[in-house]
């Protein structure tokens, strides 16, 4: 199983849940509110951080747990929602997944996504 996390502009987050809700079986996802910093100032540039110059950046993080063959497309659809061209369109990291239990029902491992 996969963690898929996903740091995306807050306005793109309707179109990235509406083309994940098209999916034949999306495990559903858990959603929190983020600031930050990207890299840089600009193309090419490089940043360094000085008290004057912090300025975060509001964003939404996009938790997801699914079995590995669903991860790919997953992915795909995030990536392709989010998707603006802009700087500060966002991230999508995967990380493994050992164990997942669905508290109500007590399932485990892919039966509990």
């Amino acid at each position: 199983m996969k963690e898929i996390r996903a740091i995306i502009q807050p306005h793109m987050l309707s179109r990235v849940r509406e083309g994940l809700e098209e999916l034949s079986h999306f495990p559903g996802m858990t959603v929190t509110k983020c600031r930050g910093l990207g890299r840089g100032r600009g193309q090419g540039g490089s940043f360094v951080q000085t008290e004057d110059e912090l300025q975060y950046h509001d964003r939404e993080c996009l938790i997801i747990v699914c079995s590995d063959e669903q991860c790919s497309e997953i992915v795909d659809v995030i990536a392709s929602k989010a998707h603006t061209g802009n700087p500060g369109d966002g991230i999508i990291s995967l990380c493994e997944v050992a164990v997942v239990t669905r508290i109500r029902t007590g399932q485990t491992g892919s039966d509990a996504v």
